[in-house]
């Protein structure tokens, strides 16, 4: 009896594995082997790989922020702007070749962030900054410039390889 329990809990579990989505992080590669121009990659449903949070000191006219947190750290008036690792985004535009400008909000076309490919990662694409050092990097995202830790550097972009063809 626990023999025939623990097998169809085997089954079960293999078949919920096969039908989830593999996710496969996106790389300049398979843009290139699939012929993926900026209609292409419209269509497609963008995961993030981890977390990205992004922060920056609130200014004191605000009054309500949509998108974010405020939190107080050493006194400070800060918006966090949390985006969770697996958050679905699509593709707003392609500024210049190898860029994706991904919106991961119904925020308009100024709240998206920029991806590309990181030779240093198998041309994965990952999260651009305008500067990285070893700690942050700084992003901007609708609009406002943020910071966000050097970890968010390898945050990058993943599909579901196989609905995607």
């Amino acid at each position: 009896m626990k023999f025939s329990h623990l097998m169809l809990l085997f089954v079960i579990g293999a078949l919920g594995y096969s039908c989830s989505p593999r996710l496969t992080p996106l790389d300049q590669r398979i843009i290139d082997n699939n012929n993926w121009g900026p209609t292409e990659l419209k269509r497609i449903q963008f995961y993030l790989s981890q977390d990205i949070v992004l922060r920056r000191q609130a200014e004191s006219a605000q009054t309500s922020i949509r998108n974010g947190k405020i939190r107080y750290v050493n006194g400070e008036k800060i918006e966090e702007v949390i985006f969770e690792r697996g958050t679905p985004g699509v593709l707003l535009f392609s500024p210049k070749e190898n860029r994706l400008a991904i919106g991961f909000e119904q925020e308009g076309q100024d709240a998206y962030l920029m991806f590309g490919p990181n030779p240093k990662f198998d041309n994965r694409y990952v999260l651009l900054g305008k500067e990285w050092d070893r700690h942050s990097g700084i992003v901007t995202y609708n609009g406002k410039e943020y910071n966000t830790s050097s970890g968010s550097a390898f945050s990058g972009l993943l599909i579901n390889l196989k609905q995607s063809r």
